[in-house]
């Protein structure tokens, strides 16, 4: 009796939901979470602006609940800033923030790259070839949303096959912080940086083919310098 109370007791604050409807608000709180921060990282608002929550709230469809349950997680991204009793704004990172994170992922991607080169398998090889050409058709289409994101996950499939938890782990939590910027480089407009990334990943799929890790290294730490310089070009054509 009482290891079966002890098994449906709630925990306080737990709302008791049936099966159905709890997948219903996770799969709920992952969409809203999903397509706030894509809008927040390709630039709908500005660097430092207040986030309207009932434009938004209209824009998705929901209520601000689940729309301020979103912010609370790109919160801790670094993605926006809480502002006690006055809703949020997007977190606005300066010049020496921009070089100094940069600089940070930079390293941390070189290493992964001479990492995977060590244990990458074929799979995994062919798996990140799929994803580029995928990148390729998008770019051709002009399709920055689709870019965008598989570039990511290329990125992370090269992390990921660097077979090291502290270094995912870290990884991750630069990549949150500089999504937005990194989106903000390919419109750069006082260079063609979205082509010159392609040329980029061309010698990237390249060296992983090889298993040419200190040359992989030294490219994709490149890619992250040249990344910055459109970056701040991004910044200031913006005004920030």
């Amino acid at each position: 009796m009482m290891n079966s109370l002890a098994q449906n007791a709630q925990v306080p604050g737990e709302a008791l939901l049936p099966p159905d409807e709890a997948r219903g608000a996770a799969s709920l709180h992952d969409e809203v979470l999903a397509r706030l921060r894509d809008y927040l990282v390709e630039g709908n608002l500005a660097e430092g602006g207040r986030i309207p929550e009932r434009e938004l709230c209209a824009l998705f469809g929901i209520s601000r609940t689940p729309l301020r349950e979103a912010l609370k997680v790109l919160a801790a991204e670094g993605l926006v800033e809480l502002l006690p009793n006055r809703g949020a704004r997007v977190r606005e990172l300066s010049a020496k923030d921009l070089a100094e994170l940069f600089d940070v992922m930079g390293g941390l991607e070189a290493l992964a790259g001479r990492l995977a080169c060590e244990v990458i398998t074929d799979a995994e090889v062919a798996e990140i070839e799929q994803l580029h050409y995928e990148m390729y058709g998008s770019y051709l289409r002009r399709d920055m949303h689709g870019y965008f994101q598989i570039n990511q996950r290329i990125h992370q499939r090269i992390v990921d096959a660097a077979r090291n938890g502290a270094l995912n782990a870290t990884y991750g939590a630069m990549t949150s912080r500089l999504r937005r910027a990194r989106f903000a480089a390919n419109t750069s407009r006082t260079r063609d940086r979205w082509s010159e990334a392609m040329r980029e990943h061309e010698a990237i799929l390249d060296a992983l083919r090889r298993r040419a890790g200190p040359e992989l290294g030294e490219i994709l730490f490149q890619h992250l310098r040249n990344k910055h310089r459109a970056a701040l070009d991004a910044k200031e054509t913006a005004g920030g």
